[in-house]
């Protein structure tokens, strides 16, 4: 049985809360120098060169790329041979609060979701989803989401007769009435099956997947590509300004479903998508 001390994933998390708002992701960076070169419209392009430009900037002047620094979403998949010294809840959500108050993030979560919204003035607690696995190592993602992007998802509980054109067509309804809101170009996540509770964190974690993955179904890594060239031709561009860039990436994951039903979520994530992953 490996030991881990509840102190050391405080102070790893903290770190990861930092760095994820001060840099971009290096394959999401790649896609906006990719999108740069490609882009015909002026004023499009020109808006991409901005958004690289402030990237540039906040990466290495260490300040938050987006002043939306997000409501901490973490992923832990913890092995069945780790014991954690420690509570392991309390452990994520004080390295949250580190995190946001040293490294001078904004504080976005409220305690009372209707009726006080009374800030909690440390961006705690945390949204973390555990998932047991085989070994004695324990993965960390930490995900911050702004909230502009984050009202922009979407979850439909699509009839099986609806099949493959109503999987797209949600899709693109999905992303074409988000518009500018979402500030692309975005990320997008599809969680196809499953059931109500937990497509939309299927979604979720299909959009933190590294813009050169793809699904090992070809079947699912053809509609991958068929989706993002549809969701490029909407024309919405960057900010919403028109061009060819309105999505950077787009990645599906599945799960079974019940005979009856066909559930589809799509989570969508502005150009900044936050997230760090780390292994101890």
């Amino acid at each position: 049985m490996r030991v881990i001390e509840a102190s050391l994933i405080s102070e790893k998390v903290k770190e990861m809360c930092i760095e994820a708002n001060y840099a971009l992701p290096k394959d999401i960076y790649a896609l906006l120098k990719k999108g740069i070169s490609q882009e015909e419209m002026p004023l499009s392009k020109g808006t991409l060169e901005v958004i690289k430009r402030n990237a540039d900037i906040a990466k290495s002047k260490k300040r938050p790329i987006c002043q939306d620094t997000g409501m901490a979403c973490i992923f832990i998949e913890l092995g069945q041979d780790v014991h954690i010294e420690g509570n392991l809840t309390d452990a994520i959500n004080e390295g949250v609060r580190q995190g946001y108050v040293e490294g001078y993030l904004r504080k976005s979560v409220v305690a009372d979701p209707l009726f006080e919204r009374k800030n909690t003035n440390d961006n705690t607690p945390a949204l973390i989803h555990y998932e047991i696995v085989p070994g004695d190592k324990l993965k960390i993602i930490v995900a911050p989401k702004g909230f502009g992007s984050e009202n922009m998802c979407q979850l439909k509980m699509l009839k099986p007769s609806d099949g493959v054109e109503g999987v797209k067509q949600f899709v693109l309804d999905t992303v074409e009435q988000a518009g500018p809101n979402p500030c692309p170009p975005i990320v997008i996540g599809v969680g196809i099956g499953g059931n109500f509770e937990n497509v939309a964190l299927l979604s979720k974690k299909a959009m933190l997947k590294d813009a050169n993955e793809h699904h090992e179904d070809p079947r699912y890594s053809a509609l991958e590509k068929e989706l993002l060239e549809s969701i490029n031709a909407l024309g919405i561009g960057p900010a919403g300004y028109g061009g060819a860039t309105t999505a950077l990436s787009l990645h599906i994951e599945t799960l079974p479903t019940h005979i009856a039903g066909l559930p589809c979520a799509v989570s969508i994530c502005c150009h900044v998508a936050r997230h760090k992953e780390m292994v101890l």
